[in-house]
Formats: structure tokens, C-alpha cells, sequence
């Protein structure tokens, strides 16, 4: 086995000898774009390829079609966060915009950004999210959440380690 292949490249290779045509299929069913649906098709596979383990899945098209629904949640929401940027963009003075080069290295951050908090709770987000965006006070956000205040300040706290592990890492 070369040093590039993962422990379970074959089980990989299997399914999608098996099952790409089928997936792919799916997908341009659900997505209108058919570029798009064979890049997330393609990357259905290379997120199998990444995984440490892989068991072989009782119902492959079911398991496939889950990680596919995952990626294309996330192409939505990548799209969602772009569109709004560019709204947001169009309200900016012209004179006033930054460069080309400046609004895509801003998108990339927000997309950065988006990665971050998606790895958060819904409720941990929201919490990050009311106290950075909105600057809620910990009871008002714990008020919003339908939580206790301690329980508030762990959803803030979660955050802030998730902005430290961007930054820095993970802590020592």
C-alpha cells in the first residue's frame, strides 16, 4: 500500500465503483448545477479517503447519500454567507468598496469563520454569535437561549476555545 492511500482505500474504491453513477444521479437531482454535482459527488469519496476508520456501511447508498447531504448543506451555506456578503457589499459606496483582492480575502474569512462555528452547538453559535454580533450581556443571552447564565458563559466559553484553536492551535 503506498503512503497516499488511506487503511481503507479499497473499501472506498468498492463503493464507489458501485455506487458513484447511483450518487451522482442523486445528486443532480437535487442540486441544479451538474458541475457542482460532480464536485460533491467527487467529494463524498475524498471525505470517505480521509477518514481514519471505515466500516463497510449496511445500507452504502443511504451512508453515501448522508455525507453528501452534509456537503451539500454546506455548499448551501457557503452560498447563503457569499450572497449576503455581496448584498452587504452593494451598500458600500463604491468609492468606499475594497479591491477585488480585499473582498476575497474578506469572503475567505468569513467562510474561515462559518468552518469555525459550524463545529459549535446550535445553541453555543447562537450564544457566540448574540454576544460578539449583538453585545448581549451573558443574562440576556442566557434569557434568549432558555438556558441558566453559567450555562450561557460555557457556550461563550466554547466559542472563545474554538476562535483560540483557529488562531493558535490546539492548547498544549
Amino acid at each position: 500500500m503506498s503512503s497516499v492511500q488511506s487503511p481503507h482505500s479499497e473499501l472506498v474504491g468498492m463503493l464507489y465503483r458501485d455506487h458513484r453513477s447511483w450518487l451522482l444521479a442523486w445528486l443532480r437531482r437535487n442540486i441544479a448545477c451538474p458541475q457542482r454535482a460532480e464536485d460533491l459527488s467527487q467529494d463524498t469519496f475524498v471525505r470517505l479517503l480521509g477518514r481514519d476508520q471505515l466500516a463497510t456501511p449496511r445500507e452504502p447508498r443511504a451512508f453515501l447519500v448522508a455525507i453528501a447531504k452534509g456537503l451539500l448543506f454546506d455548499h448551501f451555506r457557503r452560498t447563503a454567507l457569499e450572497q449576503a456578503y455581496l448584498a452587504e457589499l452593494m451598500l458600500i459606496p463604491e468609492a468606499e468598496q475594497p479591491s477585488l483582492e480585499e473582498q476575497y480575502l474578506i469572503l475567505e474569512d468569513l467562510k474561515a469563520i462559518d468552518r469555525l462555528l459550524g463545529k459549535l452547538s446550535s445553541k453555543a453559535r447562537a450564544a457566540f454569535l448574540y454576544s460578539r454580533l449583538d453585545g448581549l450581556a451573558h443574562a440576556e443571552i442566557a434569557e434568549r437561549l432558555g438556558v441558566s447564565v453559567p450555562r450561557a458563559r460555557q457556550y461563550l466559553a466554547q466559542g472563545m476555545r474554538q476562535c483560540y484553536v483557529a488562531l493558535y492551535g490546539e492548547p498544549t
